[in-house]
């Protein structure tokens, strides 16, 4: 039976920074009349608006990164740290897409030294008991996530396209099933997180063995029957691949006060109009009435 509330997890972070290269590769940056950058914050209001006509949910909780600072960085000081500074231009715009998240009163969520993950994940298994979840990410990580009333949509390339995961659909389209993506990443690791899994198993590799073998820990307790070749990677970064796969894990117990009730679809039309029209979104006030003239 299909739970009367949807409840939609926005990966805030994953948004932004795609809207801003989104844009910004084609060198479409747009400012206020003020010089203010807002590129990032118009195509994260398209992405969004689009999920709503899409998903139509009845609630809305954006969730975000609370610095670099994290306990996977105090287990492993390499975490992401191959990543560049955000561009000068996206800077003003972490704020300023708060303050437009604010004006639909939408609950922000964050938790320090914790991820936007780890929030996404905690509420989700809070809120599954009761209700529909529907998380809007760009990032795979969050397939770990999927479940009895969890779905995860995917963005893909584009305004509108979306590869949406459930339970029904997980195994046939992935192979695996959703927690094994932990143990999947804890083999192959993660070169945009950059923690290297076991140095020499790629996805193919770790893939099979997964589906052979189910888990790490089953996979370890028959090492006898691996390849040689696999045998010795595995010893020699065994670690690692622990280390790797408590980073990958996503963390779905922590305490984050946020009730369904706070999160609510509602909000005041005149507060968004003053809010989109100080942003110079003049064109979005009409494409925000098509998109939530259905809920």
């Amino acid at each position: 039976m299909t739970k009367q509330q949807k409840i939609l997890l926005v990966d805030g972070m994953a948004l932004l920074f795609r809207g801003f290269y989104a844009t910004a590769l084609s060198g479409h940056y747009r400012y206020t009349k003020d010089g203010v950058p807002t590129n990032a914050v118009y195509q994260f209001l398209r992405y969004f608006l689009d999920a709503l006509h899409r998903f139509e949910p009845t609630h809305v909780i954006c969730c975000w990164d609370m610095g670099s600072k994290t306990f996977r960085t105090e287990l492993f000081p390499d975490y992401k740290a191959n990543r560049s500074e955000p561009p000068e231009e996206l800077v003003p715009q972490f704020e300023l897409i708060k303050e437009v998240t604010s004006a639909f009163s939408i609950p922000n969520v964050g938790q320090d030294l914790y991820e936007a993950d780890d929030c996404i994940g905690s509420l989700a298994g809070q809120f599954s008991v009761d209700h529909d979840v529907l998380i809007l990410t760009g990032d795979q990580d969050m397939l770990q996530l999927v479940d009895t009333g969890i779905t995860v949509a995917i963005m893909k390339k584009g305004i509108g396209n979306y590869d949406v995961f459930n339970n029904e659909t997980f195994y046939d389209k992935k192979g695996i099933h959703p927690q094994q993506i932990i143990d999947l990443k804890g083999l192959m690791g993660d070169a945009s997180d950059n923690y290297p899994g076991v140095k020499g198993i790629g996805e193919k590799t770790a893939l099979k063995l997964l589906q052979e073998y189910g888990t790490i820990d089953s996979l370890l307790a028959n090492m006898e029957y691996l390849s040689h070749g696999s045998q010795n990677k595995i010893k020699d970064n065994l670690e690692m691949l622990h280390l790797s796969r408590k980073l990958a894990e996503i963390k779905c117990d922590l305490t984050i006060k946020c009730t369904p009730e706070e999160a609510s679809w509602c909000y005041d039309a005149s507060v968004v109009e003053e809010t989109f029209t100080k942003l110079e979104f003049s064109d979005l006030i009409n494409l925000l009435n098509r998109s939530t003239a259905n809920i």
